[in-house]
């Protein structure tokens, strides 16, 4: 089983967003998330991890569109 760069959690069907999701959760089109997706792989890349076109590791993301709760909330 494949598992996560520094924490070795396993990968389950969580953890990455389609391309589908993030058009929603954005409220933008598809193609649109097709080229935010491609700009966060490209990202994670230049930090050694590897990636899935068409998808987006889900903590990623929720961090680099500050989803995730503020620490103290």
């Amino acid at each position: 089983m494949l598992s996560g760069k520094k924490e070795g959690m396993p990968l389950t069907n969580n953890t990455f967003m389609r391309v589908e999701e993030v058009a929603q959760v954005l409220g933008v089109s598809v193609s649109y998330a097709y080229k935010i997706i491609q700009k966060l792989n490209a990202e994670m890349r230049a930090m050694d991890y590897f990636t899935i076109s068409g998808r987006i590791n889900r903590n990623y993301f929720m961090e680099r569109f500050q989803y995730e709760r503020q620490k103290g909330e």
